[in-house]
Formats: structure tokens, sequence, C-alpha cells
């Protein structure tokens, strides 16, 4: 049997313009896999200031990662696999996954904003690490560098504490999403100590020069502690960024794959992550969260659906998700022969 599930962050459209979005959209093989699912929709609520989006904890859910802590609330324990993924080697200690990042001054409080849209080249990221460096060393962290948008952060005395997804904290006050628990008030410390660093370091004066935005701060999140990874069961295909190291908890994992070779894995238990939603969702670009959603019509939904048809795939799972639900269905090729119900996006409506 060839079972495929589609994890589709952000394909829920907020609940005051979803009626608009949708009557914007022509997607006839997503509209035929809702409306001719095996059984009704199923939705789930989550918490309005959990650590991390919907799409997160699902993703997290499906491979074994060792525990962190004792809150099941925390972000996901990533850090040590993200390691792993960047080739990184990773024995002992606990560490957190770092991101450089802008915190914009709103009227009366601050707010991260996209991490993605930082933009730092590799040779950038190296000047504001090495910069950063000695501080860490001098409060008995070790800070090591994985690449432009990431570096992590070793603290095994803080077993503890709790972070939030750069995501989840996305677009809101970061009061409400800051580290919280054991080892709170020395990340608090350092992270001060980095941003009064960098507040009047030159790249940052070079960036606003050129009408950048500055690279002002630093999350942190994903504590994990180092421990073997174990093999479970999925086929992934295109993890996102941030979440790649679960390829690791994985029985294979394919990044950039086209459709044609995810069909022609035959996957008994594939799991397909469309990530291109999450930017135009957090910024709040609905003309583009329209454009990238056609783009996935031709690219992904039609071929799967055809891929059924044809029999070259048994049962379609989507998992559908915003910022505080997530809506599962699964369409058969059995399911798929109910010619009566016509093709609707209805299932996406609030």
């Amino acid at each position: 049997m060839s079972n495929l599930t589609i994890l589709l962050p952000f394909g829920l459209p907020p609940p005051e313009l979803a009626r608009d979005l949708l009557r914007e959209l022509k997607l006839p093989a997503l509209a035929t896999l809702l409306a001719r699912s095996k059984s009704g929709p199923q939705r789930r609520q989550f918490d309005d200031f959990a650590r991390a989006l919907p799409h997160e904890m699902w993703l997290a859910s499906q491979f074994p990662l060792p525990p962190f802590g004792q809150d099941a609330q925390n972000s996901p324990a990533l850090a040590c696999a993200a390691m792993r993924a960047l080739g990184l080697r990773v024995d002992e200690g606990v560490w957190f996954i770092l991101h450089p990042a802008h915190i914009h001054i709103a009227r009366d409080h601050l707010v991260l904003t996209d991490i993605r849209q930082i933009g730092l080249s590799e040779t950038d990221s190296r000047e504001l690490f090495e910069a950063a460096l000695p501080l860490c060393a001098e409060a008995g962290r070790m800070l090591v560098y994985g690449n432009a948008n990431t570096w992590f952060l070793r603290a095994d005395d803080w077993q503890g504490l709790l972070t939030s997804t750069p995501d989840a904290t996305c677009g809101h006050n970061i009061d409400i999403w800051m580290p919280h628990g054991d080892g709170a008030p020395a990340w608090r410390k350092l992270q001060n100590e980095v941003q009064m660093l960098w507040f009047s370091h030159p790249l940052n004066q070079r960036r606003e020069m050129q009408g950048r935005q500055s690279v002002n701060s630093l999350w942190l999140w994903g504590g994990a502690s180092a421990q073997p990874s174990t093999q479970g069961q999925r086929q992934v295909f295109n993890l996102p960024d941030g979440f790649a190291g679960l390829g690791q908890y994985a029985r294979t994992a394919r990044a950039d794959a086209a459709i044609a070779e995810v069909i022609d894995a035959k996957p008994e238990h594939g799991l397909l992550v469309l990530d291109q939603l999450i930017q135009p969702a957090l910024t709040g670009e609905w003309s583009s969260w329209l454009q990238q959603l056609q783009t996935l019509e031709s690219a992904y939904f039609a071929p799967l659906l055809q891929a059924m048809q044809q029999r070259q795939l048994d049962s379609l799972s989507l998992i559908v998700s915003d910022n505080t639900h997530t809506l599962e269905l699964t369409t058969s090729r059995l399911s798929l022969k109910k010619f009566w119900l016509k093709p609707a996006l209805t299932s996406l409506l609030p």
C-alpha cells in the first residue's frame, strides 16, 4: 500500500479573510481531494499562546524525538538534530538553536520579525558570530557556528528552560514568548550584552545605510540533550528549514524532491511538507499566499490526484493548519469515486 501524508502549514486562511481569499482560487484537484475524503475533516484547536505553531507540534510528534525538560508545551527539542544535519558532531551536553534576528520596537512593546527576512550572507554572519563569541565565552557558554542563519549555544544547566519557535513568536509581543524557567535570567543577560555590542556594529551601520533591517538580537529555542537518534518508519520529503534534522529519525529523507520522485518512491508511510505558504502568511502578504497556493495546485495536487486515479497512490492524508488549528482528512482511491460530491474548498472555511 502506498500512503502519503501532506503537511500544508497555513493552508487555512484567516477567518476574517477566508471567503474572499478562497473565492479567488481555482484549485480543482485540491478541491476534489478535500470534498471526497473518507470521512468528515477533523479540526483541532491549539492554545493561542503555545510555544510552537500547530504544524510544528504535529511535525515533531511524528518522530521519536527525545524529551527535553518536563513541560510538553516547550518548543520541539531539535537543537542536536539540527547540528547533526549541518555536519556538526554533538555527543554530550544541552544545546539550543540560535538565530540572528531583528526585533522591531513597536509603540509599547517589542516584536520579533520573520527571521527569513534577515538575509545574512556567510561573510556577514561570521562577522557577527566572531563579535558575539567572546561574550559567550565570558559567560561560560560554548557558541558554535552552523550556517548563516543558524548557530548553537551549549548550556548544560538550562534543562528546565522553556523556549518558543521563531515562527510562533513572529509578529507578536515577545514578552509572552521569551524563554522562561531555569536559565532565563542568564540568557536575558547574555542576550542584552550581544544586543548592545551589535547596536553600533559596523555591519549594522552598513545595513541601515542600505535600507535593510539591522541584526539587533538573537532568538533562542529548540533546547535538546545530546542523545543518539532512533530511526522511525517515516519516509520524508522536503522537511522545512529548522526541522531538517528530523530526517535522522526517519527511515529515509529527501530534500528538494519533485512530486514525480515522491510518487515513484511509493512510500508506505510517506510525509511531504509543503512550506511555501508560511512566509506570506506570517507577513500578511495574502496576494503572494494566493499565488503560492495556485502554484501548489499545478505542481503537487494535480499530479497527486492523477496518481491516485491511476492507482499509483492508495491514500492521501492532508494536514492543513493556521496559527491555532489543524484540519485533518484522508482521501482514498475508493472515496474518490464519490462522483456525486462536487469539488469544493468549503472545508477550509472556519
